[in-house]
């Protein structure tokens, strides 16, 4: 093989390949350490310089689901004054409606 020539390799997260018997060894002798003897020294801290470059995953995307729902006139009335994205809207004070209800629990 020169050194011009290459091999390409395409891997298939839903069909990995079979792990050999030196690296099933090696995960089933480090999966018996009790965390306390896990080595994490080479890992930095996370500091608050680190979460204030923090955002949320830009390819994120909810699903959307279609729904048919009656909402009196006014709240109706209220949601567009905006304009443009009353749905958009809507969602968002139900989403921080539910994120409240799930920090009671």
């Amino acid at each position: 093989m020169s050194k011009n020539d290459h091999v390409e390799y395409e891997f298939d997260p839903h069909h990995p390949p079979a792990l050999t018997a030196t690296e099933r060894a090696e995960i089933e002798s480090l999966a018996a350490l009790p965390d306390d003897d896990i080595d994490r020294s080479d890992i930095s801290p996370l500091t608050e310089t680190f979460f204030a470059g923090a955002v949320r995953n830009p390819f994120y995307r909810p699903v959307k689901m279609q729904l048919t729902t009656r909402v009196d006139a006014d709240v109706l009335a209220w949601l567009k004054a905006d304009g443009r994205g009353y749905q958009t809207k809507l969602n968002a004070i139900l989403r921080k409606a539910m994120l409240r209800e799930a920090a009671k629990d």
